[in-house]
């Protein structure tokens, strides 16, 4: 698997958030920013990103939450169908993967090892995807996990 390492700048985002089990209902919420985004006219210069907030291995599946996320340029007006934060960047491993299910269950197995037999360790911020428009016409994302 390949990777590249990256500092990802802190951003202002517009989320969703979506909390319980994640699984099918989690793209849900995302086609829901998409549809804001593209109202706005922001989907096709910007960054979203999906960012799991919970580890499903310490939180129950109930209480587990996952924020649909975009990446908004300081100019951006935003709307009360979404809430505003901030993104705290840093350090990450990129690796890129096809995006269907079987390519991404693959890659999130495979992460841990990566990490070890390259001497990263994993930071304690959540693992997201990345996903642009070219990346997504290609059927591609960005996996960003922090490191240090």
């Amino acid at each position: 698997m390949k990777f590249k390492a990256e500092i990802i700048p802190n951003y202002r985002i517009a989320y969703i958030r979506r909390v319980g089990p994640y699984g099918p209902a989690n793209k849900e919420v995302m086609e829901k920013l998409k549809g804001w985004a593209r109202e706005k006219n922001l989907l096709q210069t910007s960054i979203l990103l999906a960012i799991p907030q919970d580890n499903p291995e310490d939180t129950p599946p109930e209480e587990c939450r996952f924020d649909a996320c975009i990446i908004l340029s300081k100019d951006n007006t935003i709307d009360d169908t979404v809430c505003e934060g901030e993104l705290y960047g840093g350090k990450h491993l990129i690796i890129q993967v096809k995006h269907t299910e079987e390519d991404m269950q693959k890659a999130y197995a495979d992460i841990f090892p990566l990490l070890r037999n390259n001497g990263y360790q994993i930071d304690n911020r959540p693992i997201m995807e990345r996903y642009t428009v070219d990346m997504v016409n290609n059927h591609y994302c960005e996996i960003c996990v922090p490191v240090r």
